[in-house]
């Protein structure tokens, strides 16, 4: 009897829009499996639908990642649903524009707890599932504000130059425990999503943002995410910074 090869599972965090929703299309397409999960669940009922008509099996659940709780519960799931995890894709994000001088304390709060904390909660309890079979990779969908720090970014960019330090030390961390689990970043410019809308909360300041040259498009970022997935395991790319070629900083 010829066994069926297992496809292998990702997770992806903030699937519901944007660069998360365009990762998820382009792993079905590669595929894997998914476990998705965004604050949004209709909108990950529909993409569900659409995943599953290219032959992956899909896990959704709403989850607010600044509740530990439902992070926890959906990577339980996950193990009731798969057994298994080969990707994590830690992409959720988000920002306000809130200086330091000024800005809101809730605001602050919650970026740092979605774009840090989050990420540091699901990458432990990735790596605990990851460690049976000594292999896995994690990629943290980070930012081009964790490399330098443009003008009036207050606490987001810090949450950026955040990821980009738990990176590195996931990396020690793994190459110190001799694990073949690989950790890497994207680091996107300007990408056309719904993020300047929601930063500026001005629909006008997004069009004035995405308008200005020709920008990222979120598949440019998911095409990244799969080039380094399809790396052989002697190759472990750390940081992709990718930009708008037409972009000053």
């Amino acid at each position: 009897m010829i066994k069926t090869q297992q496809r292998p599972v990702a997770v992806v965090t903030g699937a519901s829009s944007g660069i998360g929703l365009a990762i998820a299309q382009h792993l079905s397409k590669a595929g894997y499996d998914l476990a998705l999960c965004a604050r949004r669940h209709e909108r990950l009922v529909t993409l569900a639908k659409s995943l599953e008509a290219n032959g992956s099996k899909v896990l959704i659940q709403a989850v607010d990642l600044r509740d530990e709780a439902q992070i926890l519960s959906f990577f339980t799931t996950i193990d009731e649903q798969f057994g298994r995890l080969d990707a994590l894709i830690n992409n959720a994000g988000l920002g306000h524009k809130e200086s330091l001088m000024t800005g809101r304390t809730d605001a602050w709060r919650e970026m740092l707890e979605v774009n840090v904390l989050a990420l540091c909660i699901c990458t432990r309890e990735a790596v605990q599932r990851m460690k049976a079979a000594d292999s896995g990779h994690i990629v943290n969908i980070s930012s081009m504000s964790g490399h330098r720090v443009p003008a009036i970014t207050g606490i987001y960019s810090a949450t950026k130059f955040a990821v980009r330090s738990l990176s590195e030390t996931l990396r020690r961390e793994l190459r110190a425990a001799q694990s073949n689990i690989r950790i890497s970043s994207v680091s996107p410019g300007i990408v056309e999503t719904e993020f300047a809308e929601k930063y500026h909360q001005s629909a006008e300041k997004a069009q004035e943002t995405y308008g200005q040259f020709s920008v990222l498009q979120a598949a440019d970022i998911a095409k990244s995410v799969i080039y380094i997935l399809q790396q052989p395991q002697h190759v472990e790319v750390n940081d992709i910074l990718i930009r708008p070629s037409q972009q000053s900083s």
